[in-house]
């Protein structure tokens, strides 16, 4: 008997030398084979991912941890394109589709992440936030629990220029950012402090603004921080939060997590002293990057003025501190009465109106500002000009005790101010003198000197031919230096005129 090589021998050929029967075995044997060798293949694919699994449910991230990852990489994307989920309001979102939700994971944004070395530790003491006082917290914040701080907000901290320059003294600021009025307001106190409340100059001039280290910027701002917080606490108390390495409790389900409040610790003071020296000693928490600075002090003014008092202080119009603009909370104008005169009340007008405009009695009483703060507040917006919604400032505000005033310039925040502390206390001064205005983006690299002449009116009679709105004759700045000063003549001394 011959051996004939089966293996050299195609399938076509085979059928060549075996009978039929034989042939049509074979062919079955063939498909049988086939089925065993892809249900073996589907077997193997289905233990590899069981082993996946196994192997997942062993190191698995927590919800926060992959919340940190997606941190990570977003770091190099544009802030600009970096959006929290509270950036645009549910009802105007279109309808879910398969581009809508690559595009909402697109913008997706984690919370920005609080660096270990800005926390402290919960046996430096302090009272931990409990979740009732969370609640609190956002409902007087926000007007609810479910909305949180975005993106811009958290990253927002107290960040000053470069040391020993022109600028030493200011602090950056986003343009448009929520955050922009907070910190503006501590720039005047800033300002307050460098000219007026410092022992090493008696003679208070502009070349003690810009002659200031990087030490003294700590200095500064803690004086500034611990000022409107005692105030906030009608110079009987004072509290301050941090935030600590681990979480003090476990919110409720009506409750959204943000992973910073919930890590709160509050410290309180009984003497501005020790507000001060405590701020100073953790002064990194307020002007570090990623330190959440501005919301860790907002915190703090609202512990500080109690959430009881504020609501006291709110009237009819007002029921939260904070409301949505263009996809950003912006502060409500009790937030910034509170951060100028340590009171929450809405209005910018002089003490308690039981009247409106008509002189008809009001259903229930609004409230105005009833004490003369350190810091000023001036107002102009184009828009409200127009249709004759502009609030008047009252005098308290107008007139502060320090010749420094936040002003609000159609929505964005500078500041105005001088050396000059006498400005406010003599009339014969206000005839001709001059103001320093800095409206804290990196974009102005020396402060604006303005002159301005109250006494002659020469003006009117160039300009009277230009009808319609002033602004044709002057810019914002003039205007609402002009809500102060009726009539004035601004000299911008060579600096083209902007705002």
């Amino acid at each position: 008997m011959s051996f004939f090589p089966w293996h050299a021998v195609s399938q076509s050929d085979e059928s060549m030398w075996l009978p039929a029967w034989l042939q049509s075995s074979q062919q079955t044997l063939y498909h049988r084979l086939e089925e065993r060798v892809h249900v073996k293949a589907i077997m193997t694919d289905y233990q590899d991912l069981l082993r996946t699994i196994k192997s997942l449910q062993h190191s698995r991230l927590s919800y926060i941890e992959l919340l940190q990852e997606e941190v990570k990489r977003n770091q190099d994307r544009p802030s600009e394109k970096i959006k929290s989920e509270e950036d645009s309001d549910d009802s105007s979102r279109p309808a879910t589709s398969a581009h809508h939700i690559s595009t909402q994971n697109e913008q997706f944004t984690a919370p920005y992440s609080i660096p270990q070395t800005l926390t402290v530790s919960p046996s430096l003491g302090g009272q931990p936030l409990s979740p009732e006082l969370a609640v609190s917290l956002r409902n007087i914040l926000f007007g609810n629990t479910f909305h949180i701080f975005n993106y811009e907000w958290k990253k927002s901290f107290f960040k000053f220029r470069e040391p020993f320059s022109d600028m030493a003294y200011a602090l950056e600021t986003e343009r448009l950012g929520g955050a922009c009025a907070i910190q503006m307001v501590v720039q005047a106190h800033i300002i307050k402090y460098l000219l007026f409340n410092r022992s090493v100059n008696s003679e208070f001039t502009m070349q003690s603004m810009v002659m200031v280290g990087e030490n003294e910027q700590k200095k500064a701002l803690a004086a500034a921080l611990s000022d409107i917080l005692w105030t906030a606490g009608e110079e009987q108390t004072a509290t301050v939060c941090l935030v600590t390495s681990e979480r003090c409790f476990t919110p409720h389900m009506d409750y959204k997590l943000d992973n910073f409040t919930e890590r709160l610790h509050i410290f309180t003071f009984k003497k501005k002293d020790d507000v001060r020296s405590f701020i100073w000693e953790h002064i990194q928490c307020f002007k570090e990057e990623g330190s959440h600075g501005i919301i860790l002090f907002l915190y703090s003014l609202i512990f500080s003025r109690t959430i009881d008092r504020i609501r006291a202080d709110f009237d009819s119009t007002t029921t939260h501190l904070l409301h949505l603009s263009l996809g950003n909370f912006v502060c409500r104008q009790a937030l910034l009465n509170l951060l100028l005169t340590g009171h929450a009340t809405p209005q910018v007008f002089n003490g308690t109106s039981l009247n409106d405009e008509q002189h008809k009695a009001l259903a229930q009483p609004l409230h105005g500002v009833l004490t003369r703060s350190h810091v000023g507040y001036l107002l102009w917006n184009r828009e409200q000009v127009n249709h004759a919604q502009l609030p008047l400032v009252g005098s308290m505000l107008k007139t502060p005790r320090l010749p420094i005033w936040v002003c609000n310039i159609n929505g964005t925040y500078s500041v105005l101010f001088s050396p000059n502390r006498s400005l406010l206390s003599d009339w014969k001064m206000e005839h001709l003198f001059q103001l320093y205005f800095y409206n804290g983006h990196p974009t102005q690299l020396s402060t604006t000197m303005l002159t301005i002449d109250t006494h002659s009116h020469h003006w009117e009679a160039e300009n009277n031919d230009i009808q319609g709105d002033p602004e044709k004759k002057f810019p914002s700045v003039e205007m609402t230096i002009r809500t102060k000063w009726e009539g004035a003549v601004i000299d911008w001394n060579g600096t083209v005129p902007f705002f």
